[in-house]
This record gives C-alpha cells, sequence and structure tokens, in this order.
C-alpha cells in the first residue's frame, strides 16, 4: 500500500498540471504557441506542466484568457491554494512562537467528534502531562530558535485537553511501545507521564492502544498523525505539517489505522506494557 506524507500534495500538484494542459489541449495551442502569447520563456508551459515548476495565479489567470476559458481561472486558483496549504514548513507555522500555533489549532479540536491519532515518537498531545509537555515544547524551542513562550503554549495545551471530558467527543490513540520508552524530560517527568497514561486510559471519551515491540508487524511504523473526523488527517514530518484533504488519500490513512489497531494490545495488556515501562524507569 502506498503511504507517502506528502504524496496527496502531490497529487494535487500533477492533477492541477493536467488540468492546464487538457485547457491549453482543447484550445488547440502548442506549449511554445501558449508561451509566445503569454510573453514566456518557451520552456515555461512544459515546466509548468509536468509539475517541475509551480504556476502562480498570474500564470493561471493568464493561460486560461488566452485559451478562452477565464471563468475557469478563480476554480483553479483555489486549487493552488488548497496545493500551497497542503504542505507548511514548521519555521512559518512557529514563526511568531509556540502559543499561536497551539491556538490556532483548538477550533478543529473542539469541532471534531472522532479522532484517530497515531505517535511513534512521543506522547499525544491530549494525553500529555504539563512537565512532559513542557519538556517536549522545550526542545522543539530551543532547536528551530524560536521566541521562548513555551510557558503560555504549555496552558494552551493543557486547557485544550478539556475536550477530553466535555461535549460528544470520542478519541483512539494507538502508540508505539517506544514511545513509553523514550524518556523525554528525565526519569521523573516520564514517570509522572506513564502514570497519567493509565489514568487517561479510563476515560470513557479515550480508547488507547499500545503496538509492542514484540509484536509481528503486518504495518510498518509510520509518521505521526492525526485524523479530524473524515475530513482531514493532519501529518507530523520533521520540517513541515501536511495537511490531506482528498477523499482517497483519508481512506489511506483510515486503512493504516485499521491495520496498526490489529498489533495494538489494550486493556489490561497495555496497562501492563505501561507498568513495565515505569518499573524500568528505576
Amino acid at each position: 500500500m502506498s503511504f507517502s506524507p506528502s504524496s496527496s500534495v502531490q497529487a494535487a500538484r500533477e492533477e492541477l498540471a493536467a488540468r492546464l494542459r487538457e485547457i491549453r489541449l482543447e484550445a488547440g495551442l502548442t506549449g511554445k504557441a501558449l508561451a509566445g502569447k503569454a510573453g514566456w520563456h518557451r520552456t515555461k508551459v512544459s515546466q509548468i506542466e509536468h509539475v517541475a515548476r509551480p504556476p502562480s495565479r498570474s500564470d493561471i489567470r493568464t493561460w486560461c484568457r488566452i485559451c478562452n476559458v477565464a471563468d475557469e481561472a478563480e476554480d483553479l486558483i483555489a486549487r493552488l491554494r488548497d496545493v500551497q496549504g497542503g504542505y507548511v514548513e514548521w519555521k512559518r507555522l512557529q514563526r511568531t512562537g509556540l502559543r499561536h500555533l497551539q491556538e490556532s489549532a483548538q477550533a478543529e479540536f473542539d469541532e471534531c467528534r472522532h479522532m484517530r491519532v497515531y505517535c511513534s515518537r512521543v506522547v499525544p498531545g491530549l494525553l500529555q502531562t504539563t512537565e512532559y509537555t513542557r519538556a517536549l515544547l522545550g526542545l522543539i524551542q530551543r532547536f528551530r530558535d524560536l521566541p521562548d513562550d513555551v510557558e503560555s503554549a504549555v496552558a494552551v495545551r493543557m486547557e485544550r485537553q478539556k475536550v477530553l471530558t466535555e461535549g460528544d467527543h470520542r478519541f483512539a490513540f494507538l502508540i508505539e511501545e517506544s514511545v513509553l520508552r523514550y524518556r523525554l524530560g528525565g526519569t521523573e517527568i516520564m514517570a509522572g507521564q506513564l502514570g497519567h497514561l493509565l489514568t487517561a486510559m479510563a476515560l470513557p471519551s479515550v480508547a488507547l492502544g499500545v503496538i509492542p515491540f514484540a509484536t509481528t508487524r503486518i504495518a510498518a511504523p509510520r509518521p505521526d498523525f492525526t485524523m479530524f473526523d473524515a475530513e482531514n488527517v493532519q501529518v507530523e514530518l520533521p520540517s513541515a505539517l501536511i495537511t490531506v484533504t482528498a477523499p482517497g488519500e483519508i481512506a489511506i490513512y483510515a486503512k493504516a489505522f485499521e491495520e496498526l489497531a490489529k498489533m495494538a494490545v489494550i486493556g489490561a495488556d497495555a496497562r501492563a506494557l505501561i507498568t513495565s515501562a515505569i518499573s524500568e524507569l528505576g
């Protein structure tokens, strides 16, 4: 199964390029002729159609005007916005600090009714303790050389956790056993965090599964992702946040989540893994 985090973004770019090519062909123009009428370099049309160069909004309007479909330009520009918004570098999202990023995500959490979260590196944000969040955001702030608003960002994330006990929400969390073993913030912080997982998994709205190291894998570990209902998926890469909105791509993530869930243990078995990780902290 194909599961590239950036595949939906690439697919959107290819679809936009394909539609522009169709428009040119329907107008009976060669690439060279279109470039000439637009006053562009002769290779520009080919580069756009082969997804080697993204079109600008002005390019799209010019393309559609020359091909006598000016009324289609705004729809194509809307597609371009989707492509540009689908892949956003963390340095752009976090340029004003971590608190603003935490606040900007709040509405999506409030509106989501069924959230599915997979994490292979860190404890999901909704299940983090204050100390663990402070340690994690502190690492991010220092690594990316961001304004130091860690404390206020921590407060926003802690406030967000109200969705676990308020309103009509359901949460399914899947974590790799590695999440239990990484000593983020040190032994004391991890002990508190693991103890909090034992408490959180008892909440009526929460289902928590842990994928053991010893399991026979039917699916490889994935990049961390969060599914907001069937509306979108957010995938976290080291350099960027990818938002997936294409139904076909969302279906791939749903299938991946199901495969990962088949390998997870829940209930008493999950508690035993967490308890074991606590005992090994020493």
